[in-house]
């Protein structure tokens, strides 16, 4: 979403009123994830990068007896400690930019008028 700034001079008073139904608060969020959308939009950008999806073929082709090369729980290891690895690193990040955020949606401003 857009954030639009009408200056209160009374010709914009129709856009501001069909802007306002949609763009109703002033508050801003730079965060990524929410607590309910972390899981799955992490692992779907996770499994974006050729690597993972690499690492995860490997753990699925070992779960065929008759193309197992290592143990299935060996193959696993390495994909789930990348995953956990940068979901951890993603969400100290966002956490950071949430905290960020808070103290600058509940800071004092000032407006200046003519």
């Amino acid at each position: 979403k857009w954030r639009i700034v009408f200056p209160s001079n009374g010709r914009q008073w129709k856009d501001w009123k069909q802007a306002s139904a949609v763009y109703s608060g002033n508050r801003i969020q730079t965060t990524k994830y929410t607590w309910f959308t972390f899981l799955p939009q992490n692992l779907f950008e996770q499994f974006c990068r050729l690597g993972n999806i690499y690492f995860f073929f490997l753990m699925v082709l070992n779960w065929f007896p008759q193309v197992e090369v290592f143990h299935r729980e060996i193959t696993m290891l390495p994909l789930i400690v990348v995953l956990l690895a940068s979901m951890i690193k993603d969400a100290t990040e966002d956490y950071k930019k949430y905290q960020f955020d808070k103290m600058i949606n509940f800071s004092k401003t000032r407006v200046y008028d003519k």
